[in-house]
């Protein structure tokens, strides 16, 4: 998979550890571009580290069912790469992360930094999940985007859903949308591309059911 000036094929390739910055509702999943304003000390200065290193993040959302401020943090996140950077003049940096694989949290390794480091298990199936775009059924994922827009009366650039890939369509969808942190949860942990295009249809099905538009939720 190519992020930005890199490369990442092989297990070498990614770290054994890296910095986390929590984020609840926040999804990011492979080839997806995740905008951040970044703000608080602590993360100015993972951001800092990250630069200086090797421009990695790991996006985690806080354990579900637990307090925002909450120490704990769910098993699976997402691997970004900064691909964008930019500073405010007012203490700020704006930046946007690319995703590469998911990877699961082992254990914390303890420093003296203001932010979080963990060791990681990365999917590496996922530097090669454009291999899955033959197993995603478009149709129906189209179908249950067009119903959701119609039922909250929006509207999308449908020439770029067109010329997107399965893959960018089926995670770009997942990241854009408007769901709960579990949903959203559910959309990473999802084992594959088929899986999580299915799971997203079925949420859009769920949230159709709820508005009582039963006539757009999908047999």
């Amino acid at each position: 998979m190519q992020v930005g000036n890199a490369r990442y094929l092989k297990p070498s390739d990614l770290p054994e550890s890296v910095v986390i910055f929590p984020l609840s509702g926040a999804l990011l999943l492979p080839t997806g571009q995740l905008p951040l304003n970044i703000f608080e000390p602590r993360y100015l200065a993972m951001f800092d580290a990250a630069i200086a290193g090797n421009r990695l993040v790991g996006i985690v959302q806080p354990a579900l069912g637990e307090p925002l401020e909450t120490s704990n943090l769910s098993h699976v996140g997402c691997l970004g790469r900064i691909t964008s950077f930019a500073e405010t003049g007012d203490g700020r940096y704006i930046t946007s992360l690319t995703g590469i694989c998911r990877f699961r949290l082992m254990n914390e390794v303890t420093g003296h930094q203001p932010y979080r480091s963990f060791r990681i298990a990365p999917f590496m199936a996922d530097l090669k999940s454009a291999d899955e775009e033959h197993t995603v059924d478009r149709a129906a994922l189209l179908s249950a985007f067009h119903a959701y827009l119609d039922a909250n009366k929006l509207e999308a650039d449908w020439q770029s859903v067109e010329r997107a890939s399965n893959m960018t369509l089926v995670n770009s969808l997942a990241m854009m949308a408007p769901f709960e942190p579990a949903e959203k949860q559910a959309l990473l942990e999802a084992p594959d591309l088929k899986t999580r295009a299915e799971t997203f249809i079925a949420i859009i099905e769920i949230v159709l059911a709820r508005f009582g538009d039963t006539d757009s939720v999908l047999q």
